[in-house]
């Protein structure tokens, strides 16, 4: 059994942080925590800002020197022309360049423009793009009035308010920045409004929190529409290539997961489908707390549902083959872009530590190992993986025996038993159909043939008498007399009157 985990079994030292912090990392961080890949993004950008100013101040000596070398150089040679106005074109250029690359490697920050509203007014929001939906903007609306609302018992809630709303009105016009640069704008200012209040509400860290929690609320709100899969990035191309990898890996089982879940049970397959449903709903949500709930809500289900099928408690090497196949089952849309998004705009406190953290990283887990999955992960060999992986085949299952066969194998086994019934029943339908088109076809056969032989006996024996009225009757019989032989009427003695009452009755 420990060997056919080998591929899914996830340490817990492996979920942490490698700078060994003890928080949760992210693969999306190069498995850091956040704010460990802040101090170690930060100190890449110093760097980097260093060396353009090291570049700025070389470039602008190199353009000094060779403007001094050409002055001594015009002074040196007979003056021809005047050279007044050519020089004082090349001081212009030569200031240009150097305002110009010092611009250039300095860092500038854009301030949009104040508007002139009230600290609550709730209806002082930037109009919405042409691509913005009618919906985005009541959910907006919403969002702001239940911010309010919040914040009006709060000390200090007015200037809270009008920094988020501040704050949310720059953001709409760095669209064109790269994700990056706004999953970090967003952090520094998640940052320092928690050290803002953490001083202000000094031992009340629930507040702090449930502040905090307002606050990613109403901005990623307002700001879903803008940096939810930015075009800056390719989270829509990675979207769909996880989305065509999860259905080629459609035949993928239980058993070959080594799933402890035994969806036999009731209450196990209930617990199966509210987990399919939550992973699902995820994407419907527009708050990263909203989408770490339903993460949560889907590995409690999971947890639910290993523990009723052993009957005792799920553990870590159970919990991850069971995301992987819920996963797998449900195929969730934007899997990728949702999983950015968190990682981006989520409250980074929420991530480093608690169950939700936890959830979500396993859930980073078994998403790279599904696009890590191959043959070896699942005991089997790379050409039979292939051969699965292409539609070419599908896996057989044997039978299990009594000593060997797990719950999960008898539960396989018991629905191709009724798939192989199914098909048993379909021939014997299509059988039966057979049959009664031949018997149709031979009783319409056999009418044709009985209508032929009665037609063939009335045609070799014609009636020569008809249902008439009497005195057609009478007039029938009295032709018929008249052409039987005088003389045989004769022999009979029979009186003329008597005829036609004989040949009437």
């Amino acid at each position: 059994m420990m060997s056919q985990r080998r591929g899914i079994h996830v340490d817990q030292s492996e979920l942490l942080c490698k700078k060994g912090c003890g928080f949760y990392g992210n693969r999306a961080w190069q498995g850091l925590c956040s704010k460990c890949w802040r101090e170690v993004n930060q100190r890449e950008k110093q760097r980097q800002i260093q060396e353009d100013w090291a570049l700025a101040e070389r470039l602008q000596r190199e353009e000094e020197e060779a403007y001094a070398s050409r002055h001594q150089k015009a002074q040196s040679q007979p003056a021809i022309t005047p050279f007044n106005k050519f020089e004082e074109r090349k001081t212009k250029e030569k200031s240009s360049k150097v305002s110009t690359v010092t611009k250039f490697f300095t860092p500038s920050i854009k301030t949009p423009p104040k508007k002139d509203a009230g600290p609550f007014d709730a209806q002082s929001t930037p109009s919405p793009s042409s691509s913005a939906s009618r919906q985005s903007t009541l959910d907006s609306d919403r969002a702001a009035r239940e911010f309010i609302d919040f914040l009006k018992p709060v000390k200090s809630g007015r200037e809270i308010f009008k920094q988020c709303r501040a704050f949310t009105e720059s953001m709409v016009y760095k669209r064109d920045m790269g994700a990056d640069e706004l999953s970090e704008s967003v952090q520094d200012f998640y940052q320092n409004l928690s050290e803002r209040l953490q001083n202000q509400f000094k031992g009340s860290s629930e507040l702090v929190e449930k502040v905090m929690d307002e606050v990613e609320k109403y901005m990623m709100t307002r700001l879903y529409t803008e940096v939810f899969c930015p075009e800056t990035t390719d989270d829509e191309k990675k979207d769909l290539t996880i989305q065509k990898r999860i259905r080629d890996l459609h035949w993928v089982t239980i058993a070959m997961l080594c799933v402890p879940v035994d969806e036999e049970i009731p209450e196990v397959s209930d617990s199966v489908v509210k987990a399919i449903t939550d992973i699902i709903e995820m994407d419907s949500k527009q708050v990263p707390k909203d989408k770490l709930a339903c993460i949560t809500r889907c590995s409690k289900h999971i947890f639910n549902a290993i523990k009723v099928s052993k009957k005792e408690a799920a553990s870590a090497d159970d919990f991850l083959p069971t995301l992987i196949y819920i996963v797998l089952k449900a195929n969730p849309p934007r899997l990728q872009s949702n999983i950015q998004y968190i990682t981006r705009f989520c409250n980074p406190s929420r991530l480093m530590t608690g169950e939700d953290g936890y959830y979500f990283t396993n859930l980073c887990c078994a998403v790279a190992f599904i696009e890590k999955l191959d043959g070896q992960s699942l005991n089997m060999s790379s050409e039979e993986f292939e051969l699965y992986m292409s539609g070419q085949t599908s896996p057989h299952w044997p039978q299990p025996t009594v000593a060997s066969s797990s719950s999960g194998t008898a539960a396989l086994t018991q629905v191709h038993n009724s798939l192989d019934l199914l098909t048993g029943l379909g021939e014997r339908q299509e059988r039966v159909i057979e049959k009664a088109r031949q018997l149709e076809s031979d009783l319409i056969d056999w009418t044709d043939e009985v209508e032929q032989k009665v037609q063939s006996a009335l045609e070799s024996f014609p009636l020569e008498t008809q249902n008439t009225t009497p005195n057609a009757a009478s007039g029938t019989a009295s032709s018929s007399l008249s052409a039987i032989d005088s003389e045989n009427i004769e022999n009979e003695h029979l009186p003329p009157p008597l005829q036609p009452q004989m040949f009437a009755g």
